[in-house]
């Protein structure tokens, strides 16, 4: 029986050191390299191919980019974040960016071990305390947007939109799309009704969020 092919990426030797000699006392797995940096993330799992890839997230570099970039190809490398930070907004974007796993450095040795069993059969696997917090904001997240993109606005709303994104006033709304400051302001009307916010701060708001889920149509100059 083949062993599981095991990278390590960290930039604290201790912590490489405790992990390389946990998976070395179990006869199934094989240490085939180390790192410490994101720039090394991407060099392992283009050159090695490991099956399970352990991530710290406080890397060197762009450590989500290259989290996506080793998750995207078809190498088939399964990537288990491993780090201090309790952030439910990073552990959405580990996730995001790919990795299959969550893992707390706070957690029990065995709970590492579940976690690269669950990833490398196709599981999702997030540290068991924190595992509520995510999968709550995650489904709040989902809502957010499919509200966003359920959000119909007709083309002139999207221009107006696109200027206020600029910073412009209504007279200036008014001005660069040809109606009245009167017409501008009956928009915004409709545009807080749309967006479910309260006055024009929250529309710029809500419409930066909006321009981020699906990019709106630019104005032709």
């Amino acid at each position: 029986m083949s062993r599981v092919s095991v990278a390590l990426v960290d930039d604290h030797p201790l912590m490489i050191e405790a992990v390389f000699s946990l998976l070395s006392r179990i006869d199934s797995f094989e240490v085939v390299a180390t790192g410490t940096s994101a720039k090394d993330v991407v060099d392992i799992g283009t050159l090695l191919r490991p099956e399970i890839m352990i991530v710290d997230l406080g890397l060197p570099g762009d450590v989500y980019a290259a989290i996506a970039s080793v998750a995207s190809n078809s190498c088939g490398t399964k990537l288990v974040a491993f780090t201090a930070s309790t952030g439910v907004d990073t552990a959405i974007r580990a996730l995001d960016s790919g990795a299959s796993g969550y893992v707390l450095k706070g957690s029990s040795p065995d709970e590492l071990l579940d976690a690269i069993a669950s990833v490398r059969s196709g599981e999702t696997y997030i540290t068991r305390n924190f595992a509520t917090q995510v999968i709550s904001a995650l489904r709040d997240a989902t809502i957010r947007r499919r509200a966003a993109m359920a959000v119909k606005l007709s083309i002139r709303e999207e221009q107006i939109v696109r200027l206020l994104l600029k910073g412009k006033t209504n007279k200036e709304i008014a001005h660069a799309i040809s109606i009245s400051e009167k017409t501008v302001k009956h928009y915004m009307t409709i545009l807080m009704q749309k967006l479910q916010v309260r006055n024009r701060l929250e529309v710029v708001i809500a419409a930066q969020r909006l321009d981020a889920e699906r990019q709106l149509p630019r104005l032709h100059s």
